[in-house]
């Protein structure tokens, strides 16, 4: 039943962005009325049929997005769905990689922030989650540029691998647009290296924010769960306090971050756009930003609608997540 919501979901969303694209004018007008002659810009109105009443945009518009058919990009004249199997890969890859230093740091690090309640590991690891969830992604991604590329070279400054590693990738015929897959098509360790390299900055930038939000879920929860009657008997019991943190208390102490998880994706896709533009991680989120510059609301509004159906899809996904983790969630 929970899944059939995601239908409503998705028209209102598709709604919504196809009225705030619209809300400004046309695609032609916006993206070429300064570069055509009003008779050439009325001809490209025309043969787009943004002339026509807006109902009969609107239901053309949902035709072709329940067909599959998002239209065609104004700038470069590709079809949106191109663009999206092109550079979704990308993105699909950074914010794996987000979400795995989000886990990492986050959980194991609000689990002693919760152990260590009100000492001074404690204080310590509150301050540097508030200074990770508060801290812009973009000030994030200069300052790690800045630190370890530019003062320390420990990193490359920008791209997804050096060239030298993408004409291996070619020369393999990888091409699954996922660089670690195609890197290790290769065969070659020092191409996975490259990868790995170029992708330790972007991953850190777009994770630190999910991290702090995590670190300050799992600490609450954890000292909420460390204070039950159950952990209290086991501790009783003579049971040892590392068995009870990583066997009695971290999974209840988990289910509020796997619900966040959702809504965090919404984020990380945000903040693909920043972090993308700013590693020039040639992503949809790079992309976006590129055709936002060109007006291209075609292509934007393809990008939005399918961000927001992954969002909706991933929101379910993690619901049921949930109920596997605790049986007594129900939805």
């Amino acid at each position: 039943m929970r899944f059939l919501l995601i239908i409503p979901t998705v028209f209102i969303l598709v709604t919504t962005v196809f009225v705030l694209m619209r809300a400004t004018g046309d695609p032609i007008t916006a993206a070429l009325g300064g570069r055509l002659t009003p008779d050439q810009l009325a001809e490209r109105i025309h043969a787009a049929g943004y002339d026509r009443p807006i109902l009969v945009q609107y239901w053309d518009y949902l035709s072709g997005v329940f067909t599959g058919d998002l239209g065609t990009t104004l700038s470069d004249s590709r079809p949106v769905t191109e663009v999206l199997t092109t550079y979704g890969a990308a993105t699909l890859e950074l914010s794996l990689y987000a979400v795995l230093v989000a886990t990492v740091l986050g959980v194991p690090f609000g689990m002693l922030s919760g152990y260590f309640r009100d000492r001074v590991p404690d204080a310590v690891l509150r301050v540097l989650a508030i200074l990770a969830y508060a801290t812009p992604v973009f000030f994030a991604g200069l300052l790690l540029k800045l630190v370890f590329s530019v003062w320390l070279g420990w990193f490359p400054v920008a791209g997804r691998v050096s060239t030298a590693g993408e004409i291996e990738m070619r020369k393999a015929g990888a091409d699954s647009g996922f660089m670690v897959i195609d890197a290790l098509q290769t065969g070659d360790p020092a191409v996975l290296l490259d990868v790995l390299s170029h992708a330790v900055l972007p991953a850190m930038a777009l994770g630190l924010l999910t991290a702090g939000i995590f670190l300050r879920l799992v600490r609450t929860n954890m000292i909420g769960t460390l204070g039950t009657d159950y952990v209290t008997a086991a501790r009783s019991r003579g049971v040892r306090e590392r068995r009870l943190v990583t066997g009695h208390a971290w999974r209840p102490a988990l289910i509020p971050v796997i619900t966040v998880a959702g809504m965090q994706i919404a984020m990380l896709l945000v903040g693909a756009v920043l972090t993308e533009t700013t590693f020039e991680w040639r992503g949809l989120g790079f992309q976006l930003a590129q055709y936002l510059q060109a007006r291209d609301f075609v292509a934007v509004q393809g990008i939005v609608v399918v961000m927001a159906v992954v969002v909706a899809v991933t929101n379910f996904l993690v619901d049921m997540i949930a109920v596997l983790v605790d049986p007594r969630v129900r939805y």
